[in-house]
């Protein structure tokens, strides 16, 4: 077959050399989607061959091959090759998958350790069998039993980025006796002689490297007879031992401490395969496990014989690059002996002997901690053998508890396991030990880096990685899920082996290794996420010293007056509460002052409010010991300080009239201080020295600046950093611009007025004229601090800050974005993620727009920024966000952010357009190229009502007359032909094919016929930076919209379905768009889940909803300001009309929350008058609201319904709508309720009437109009909604399906709202069951995180719920019964599942079982059969009375291999005793006894069960609503039915 590749390929890759080469694009930022195939089905013998051409160093993984049965011509390709399914086998690292599944570990070379220049192939024999080869040395057989037609599979996956097929031809060593040659030498290997084994050599040709590679030590080959008494005894006393083979080279020297590997990881590997049966070893001949012969250890190391080229194995061969950065995979076929080490090719395990506590399974892989709540500590464990030079020794946490302080610890030691007397924690061994311990670094129990990483391993959760790396170099580096923490130590001993600590919350671990692909896939994805803080900027080096040429520069001490702060990395000193007290401002230099150094600081900041000011000197006191006093004069020894214009000494005045007066100076004058080499003491005000002060000054004294008075911030001036501006310094240079950054608009000479604004958060403080902002009591507040920009940024304009001090004490950290809203017009929230408007912000890694998460893994994550670190915004002039971290542009954060309001995503223009239009920047951008005419284009979308479609001039062209035209059409622009349009018109106002209007200079025009003149600002007199819109509202009127203001309604009557359309018409050739769609409804693209598709447990898409309400119910109240003819009484609950037909208007004191139902009842109709009453909302507050006479006067913000119809600001804007109010008779309930998209529903008697308008504001405030014959109603207390926060009554409607609406379903939809109570917060029954189930120590990953679909079916709380007994579920629906008496905990559905067919589709039911049984049925996430239960075996499931339903059907399969389960459509019967048996437990409230049972709440597949009688014998009836003939459901098949919830009952 051809030695090419298919043409189809994953998204990445790019073919090349007659499709010989693959490349994968985007290398370094995507890690995936590099799938390659054959362009043919491989023939039997056949090795497909490629070359590794490429590889990068950005991810974790490499090259994966294999083969597939799927046709490439078909295939729709996935990310990675562990995907494919269908007949797939993949080799990944060391690993063999099939279908994405696991078959084989340790199989092989690893594969991720392969460098550039080395080959990989895969081979189908003619027996079937799955063949990798490496460097053209067989590895043996990977998998068995393949169907003939197979194509070769390739995936350029993490490090590999670019591959070419050399050959794809039968090895050129097989011949066509090749079966019975290798079974001649499988009867040869079978039971070789010890003597054959170590009187051959067996030495491959030296690798590339010049890596000697040796067979395997011929010792463990004595063991293949079982002669223990031919192993040597080796001891680190031997240089060689006594029977040790003298077949190497003359020139091979092995060194101590590698012969003690040898024999000691052989010994081991022999021990190790005896205890498991010789299985994983390979010991001759093929194992049950094991497709090779020859020996080796459970890790693939072999040595001689076993396979098709007698030398080893032969996936280990000679010849071999090693490019990887362990530099130990190169290939050996036993052992590699290389300059670094030696070490043996077993995998790394936990050494079997270890802590008390501790217990190994898993192969040794995993290591967990018992009694994890009793104990915190005797949980040492150590590897197996020593770590090898770059090599990860990396763990997964499995399991922590929530009880101790402190968790895992993780290091190295010199210490052999096998000698060590394990200590209660390696922190307490004081020797030749390592540790990591939180965030901090201890040697030999003594800590000696307290911050070596910003990770601390106490905070790391269930899945985290955390690994280890002995470098060459001697260095000890750490990693947190595969991110790199630096240097931990420098000159690391050479022999060392990897420690765990299993403390306090850390109870299970297991070692991962690297050929693992999830694992892989984990990483890489950790990678991407955190690439960002750090890229283009290079890490500083980690040093356990400091830098002997480092500045020796003059800061602040950190230890300061209590009401002082140090910010700017040391520099700047302040009082942030400057106005509140005058001293205990004392602020020290970080060290002495040299001889003539002068020590100068200016004054930022005064206040007025203060006698007194700044004060300067010097003291012998070091700052860090010294007990600072409110004011340094009162510091009785060692102090010289200048104060107003005289001299104390220790608080003595020395001189009465030295200089000039301290308390005189201003903001910006600067004062400073020197020690001379003879001892005199000098300061200086604003540079002029006012002479000597002082004699006999010690030389060791600190600089000392009492910011006391009027003196609030002073920074230090020095020549080795720029200093910050003044707050009012109007001379200020050019603005620096960072590295990277790109320059403003204005240039990089112009300066900057950018400022924090004056208005802020609670808790922050703006000092240094604007440019620094510090969160006051950081200690004790973490929110509050909102700071805003003192104006708007301009396009292109880099608004950037610099983080000058963090505390430890907080998760999370900065967040940073833009705004549209004035600072004026904001009220100040906690945080600004709160703001449900016009708001973009960067959280950690989340891109978050009005509160909602747009978009996660942004490139940058702000949580993991420290001091120093800079960050910066820009909105581009095509309205992109872009976030810049240290000067590095970090990429598009959202699109479509106009200077304006916007909200949603960013209009773009449709690629059906006039024939002199290109179309740039993702269609957000149109420029005419030629001409001035043919430049019309449309909208991509159709515009939805209300929504402004809004576009800026960007260039124009004098030469021409006219200017750019806008305006709506109903032309379809999907219908026109393919560009470029030379039929379309050349310009707008000839565009008559559709309806079109459209404004032309200051004409409206409809089809080109003149509609009216003088319409607003004339389109002719627009320049560059001009913005217009169009706008088609909810009236059907179209609007004009220049540089944001409405020009008011342009043509009426307009059609609904109409596109945007302009004319680039004479000067006006480019515009680009500034505005954003309306949010969309995204509940349609939602993933299915508990809360979007069902309130409890799916009955309340067709019943009563019997799950609490998500939201607190607000007690409403009218307001004290109303109409003149309102009287209030009833506590402001009843509303009457005293007077007249008019003057009747009311509104609410409270806002109407989201998704809560305000309901009213008429009281009373008086049939003298006409009309009735309306009702609505308004948007704006009314507490100082001049009502009208009627509400239909009201025209700003203002939904209004009356009788049949509905108003916007007093215009009609739907018709037909609900039924007539003017017809509602007394006793009518009537009610609002906006909900969670902002749509405006009423209620009539608890009946949903649908949407009456959207986009409604909040808050919003109910409004009534008691006009005409309505003259009093009254608020309705006792009910609540029963409207969840995902859900409506609404929805529930709308949503049902025909089959939903049978037997009486489609009637119990009207319901009466529940009463107001949340029993979840006040029910007793339900707060024991809860506490019985934590005796259960159930993991809590089993249980929903969303407490509101816990419920409890007490008597009180489903009465109070209103629920009723049965309900209906499934196609075709099947009656259930509700668990009275029971308490139900909400079980996490899987990811995979479908959510949302499975509780509308399927039925419900129930199964009793005991508590032994739990967790078991939990961890299998299915019920078990009852012979299967370890502890309780309810009846058998094959009854032998009341009929022989259960008795297996002729042809059915044995019936061991059907999963029968008993289930029953009520509590009633699956809740006995024989199938619920009761436990006894205490209280540890209460510390009475109770008894309690448990059982499952499931979803059942129809058709997965048979219906049958109940088995127990019983001739009463069990259930009224189910006849005992047929309360007993027995399932057929496996996987039909669906945890859903744990019901406990309590007695």
């Amino acid at each position: 077959m051809a030695a090419e590749l298919h043409p189809r390929s994953g998204k990445l890759i790019g073919l090349s050399n007659s499709n010989r080469t693959a490349q994968r694009n985007q290398p370094v930022q995507e890690f995936n989607h590099g799938l390659v195939l054959s362009r043919e089905p491989l023939r039997d013998r056949d090795v497909f061959t490629v070359r590794i051409d490429k590889k990068v160093n950005s991810w974790s993984g490499s090259i994966e091959i294999g083969v597939t049965a799927l046709d490439p011509a078909a295939l729709d390709f996935p990310s990675s090759a562990t995907g494919l399914k269908g007949g797939s086998w993949i080799v990944s690292g060391c690993s063999v998958l099939k279908d994405g599944r696991s078959v084989l570990e340790e199989y092989g070379r690893d594969l991720d350790q392969l460098g550039e220049g080395d080959r990989v192939g895969i081979q189908r024999n003619s027996r079937g069998e799955l063949h990798l080869w490496v460097n053209g040395q067989d590895c043996g057989t990977a998998a068995s039993g393949l169907p003939p037609r197979l194509w070769a599979v390739v995936d350029l996956y993490g490090k590999c980025t670019q591959v070419t097929v050399v050959s794809c031809e039968p090895p050129p060593d097989i011949e066509e006796d090749q079966e019975e040659d290798e079974e001649e030498r499988e009867e040869e290997v079978a039971s070789p002689s010890p003597a054959a084994l170590m009187t051959e050599p067996c030495r491959d040709h030296e690798d590339r490297t010049g890596t000697l590679v040796l067979s395997t030590v011929p010792v463990i080959a004595t063991a293949m007879n079982g002669s223990a008494e031919e192993v040597p005894e080796v001891t680190r006393g031997h240089s060689r031992p006594d029977k040790f083979p003298n077949n190497f080279e003359p020139e091979t020297v092995l060194t101590e401490h590698q012969l003690f590997d040898v024999f000691n990881n052989a010994i081991v590997s022999l021990y190790r395969s005896e205890d498991e049966g010789g299985e994983d070893l390979g010991l001759g001949g093929r194992g049950p496990d094991s497709s090779r012969g020859g020996t080796g250890s459970n890790n693939g190391a072999r040595g001689t014989g076993g396979n098709e080229n007698g030398s080893g194995g032969g996936a280990e061969g000679g010849g071999n690059t090693n490019n990887s950065p362990s530099g130990n995979a190169g290939g050996t076929s036993g052992l590699t002996v290389a300059p670094s080490g030696m070490t043996t090719n077993d995998a790394l395990l936990f050494h079997e002997k270890c802590g008390t506590l501790i217990k190994l399974s898993n192969n040794n892989k995993t290591a967990e901690r018992r009694r994890p709540l009793d104990e915190f500590n005797n949980g040492v464990v150590m590897t197996n053998r020593p770590l090898r030079h770059n090599e990860m020794f990396e763990i997964r946490i499995d399991k922590l508890v929530d009880k101790w302080s402190g968790s895992i610890e993780i290091g190295v030691t010199t210490h052999n396991p096998n000698n060590l007397d394990y200590p209660a924690t390696m922190t307490n061994l004081r020797s030749g030990t390592i540790m990591m311990s939180g965030c901090g670094i201890l040697t030999n129990g003594k800590g000696t880096r307290r911050e070596y990483c910003e990770f601390s391993l106490d905070e790391l959760q269930e899945g985290d990685h955390i690994g280890l790396m002995r470098k060459a170099s001697g260095a000890l580096h750490f990693y947190i899920n595969g991110i790199d923490q630096g240097v931990a130590a420098n000159q690391t001993p050479g022999v060392v082996y990897g420690v765990v600590d299993l403390y306090g919350m850390a109870v299970k671990v297991t070692i991962v290794h690297n050929h693992n692909h999830s694992d892989r896939l984990r990483r890489n994805n950790a990678i991407m996420r955190a690439l960002s803080p750090d890229v283009g900027r290079p890490r500083p080096a980690l040093s356990l010293t400091p830098d002997p040429e480092a500045p020796d520069r003059l800061l602040f001490h950190p230890n300061c007056g209590q009401k002082a702060a140090i910010i700017g990395d040391g520099r700047t000193a302040l009082r942030p509460h400057a106005t509140d007290d005058f001293n205990h401002g004392v602020v020290l230099s970080n060290r002495p002052l040299h001889s003539n150094e002068v020590f100068q600081v200016r004054i930022d900041k005064m206040v007025d409010k203060w006698a007194g000011s700044i004060e300067i000197g010097v003291t012998t006191h070091n700052p860090a010991y010294l007990q600072l006093p409110s004011t340094m004069t009162n510091l009785r020894s060692g102090t010289w300080m200048m104060t107003g214009n005289g001299v104390m000494h220790n608080g003595t005045t020395i001189l009465d009239e030295y200089g000039h007066n301290l308390d005189r100076l201003k903001a910006g004058d600067t004062v400073g201080v020197v020690r001379k080499e003879d001892g005199s003491l000098h300061f200086f005000v604003n540079g002029v020295p006012q002479g000597p002060a002082a004699w006999n000054v010690p030389p060791s004294v600190y600089a000392v600046v009492d910011l006391y008075g009027q003196a609030a911030q002073a920074t230090i001036m020095d020549d080795m950093a720029d200093l910050p501006p003044l707050p009012d310094d109007s001379s200020e240079g050019p603005t620096a611009m960072s590295p990277g950054s790109p320059c403003s608009i204005t240039g990089a000479s112009a300066t900057s007025d950018l400022r924090f604004h004056q208005l802020h958060g609670t808790n922050a403080v703006i000092t240094n004229g604007g440019r620094t902002a510090l969160r006051q009591n950081c200690r004790s507040e973490f929110n509050d601090a909102i700071v805003i920009s003192n104006r708007c940024l301009r396009d292109g304009e880099l608004f950037e800050i610099v983080i000058q001090k963090m505390v430890d004490r907080w998760s999370g950290s900065i967040e940073a974005g833009v705004t549209a809203i004035r600072p004026e017009e904001l009220e100040f929230p906690n945080t600004m993620t709160d703001i449900d408007y016009d708001t973009w912000m960067l959280s950690g890694t989340a891109i978050m727009q009005d509160g909602n998460t747009m978009r996660n893994n942004y490139g940058c994550d702000l949580d993991s920024l420290s001091t120093g670190s800079r960050i910066g915004m820009m909105r581009t002039a095509s309205g992109d966000l872009h976030y810049y971290i240290n000067g590095v542009d970090q990429g598009v954060a959202c699109t479509g952010l106009p200077p304006g309001k916007v909200a949603g995503v960013a209009h773009r223009l449709h690629n059906k357009h006039g024939k002199n239009v290109v179309l740039l920047g993702d269609g957000c951008q149109a420029v005419r190229v030629g001409g001035y005419a043919h430049g019309i284009v449309f909208s991509a979308k159709e515009l939805k009502a209300d929504e402004l479609f809004e576009v800026k001039i960007n260039e124009v062209d004098e030469q021409w007359s006219g200017s750019l035209r806008i305006g709506l059409t109903t032309l379809q622009p999907p219908d026109l032909p393919s560009c470029p349009l030379s039929g379309l018109s050349p310009s707008l106002t000839q565009l008559r094919s559709k309806v079109t209007w459209l404004l032309a200079g200051s004409e409206v025009r409809r089809n080109g016929v003149l509609q009216r003149q003088n319409y607003g600002c004339s389109l002719d007199r627009l320049t560059v930076g001009n913005r217009v819109g169009v706008k088609r509202c909810s009236d059907d009127t179209m609007h004009i919209f220049i540089d944001g203001e409405d020009m008011g309604p342009a043509a009426t009557a307009v059609a609904k379905n109409v596109y945007a359309v302009l004319d680039l018409y004479g000067k006006v050739t480019a515009v680009s768009i500034v505005s954003s769609t309306l949010v969309e409804d995204t509940e349609s693209v939602k993933a299915p889940s508990l809360s979007s598709d069902s309130c409890s447990e799916g009955e309340e898409d067709t019943t009563p909803c019997e799950s609490e309400p998500a939201l607190v119910p607000m007690a409403m109240a009218f307001l004290e300001n109303h109409g003149k003819n309102i009287q209030l009484s009833n506590q402001n609950l009843t509303a009457a009309r005293v007077s007249s037909y008019n003057q009747g208007l009311l509104v609410t004191a409270q806002a109407l929350p989201r998704q809560q139902l305000f309901q009213f009842q008429i009281d009373r109709l008086n049939s003298s008058w006409t009309s009735s009453l309306s009702l609505g909302v308004i948007g704006h507050t009314p507490d100082r609201l001049n009502f009208p006479s009627t509400a239909c006067c009201l025209k700003r913000s203002v939904w209004l319904l009356q009788r049949d119809s509905v108003f916007h600001n007093s215009l009609k804007i739907c018709e037909n709508y609900g039924p007539n109010l003017d017809t509602c008779p007394e006793g009518t309930v009537l009610g609002l309720l906006v909900d969670a998209n902002g749509c405006l529903h009423l209620y009539v008697n608890g009946m949903d009437q649908g949407v009456a308008a959207q986009d409604i504001p909040s808050p919003c405030y109910p409004l009534i109009d008691l006009y005409g014959q309505c003259e009093q109603v009254t608020i309705v207390t006792n009910h609540v909604p029963a409207v969840g926060a995902e859900s409506s009554e609404a929805r529930c409607q709308g949503d049902m399906e025909k089959a939903d609406m049978v037997d009486g379903i489609k009637e119990s939809v009207c319901w009466t709202p529940p009463p107001e109570v949340n029993p979840n917060k006040t029910c007793e029954y339900q707060a024991l069951c809860s506490r019985f189930k934590d005796l259960l120590t159930l993991p809590d990953g089993y249980f929903n995180e969303d407490a509101k679909y816990n419920l409890c079916y007490c008597e009180s709380c489903h009465k109070l719920r209103g629920d009723e007994a049965y309900y209906k579920r499934g196609e075709p629906p099947r009656d259930y019964a509700l668990p009275f008496g029971w308490c139900r905990f909400a079980l996490r559905i899987k990811p995979h599942c479908e959510v949302s067919n499975t509780f509308k589709k399927w039925h419900i039911a129930y199964h009793g079982t005991n508590v032994g049984s739990l967790r078991r049925t939990l961890d299998h996430s299915q019920i078990l059969p009852a012979e299967s239960s370890s502890i309780f075996s309810a009846s058998p499931v094959k009854a032998e009375g009341h009929g022989s339903y259960g008795e297996p059907e002729e042809n059915s399969a044995p019936e061991r291999e059907i999963p029968r389960v008993r289930l029953s459509p009520t509590m009633r019967y699956s809740g006995l005793e024989v199938f619920a048996p009761k436990v006894q437990f205490r209280d540890p409230r209460s510390l009475r006894c109770h008894h309690a049972q448990v059982g499952f709440q499931v979803c059942v597949r129809p058709g997965s069960y048979k219906v049958g009688p109940q088995s127990l014998g019983a001739s009463e009836s069990l259930d009224p609503r189910f006849s005992n003939t047929e309360i007993e459901w027995i399932t057929k098949e496996k996987g039909g039915t669906l945890l859903y919830g744990l019901l406990i009952r309590v007695e």
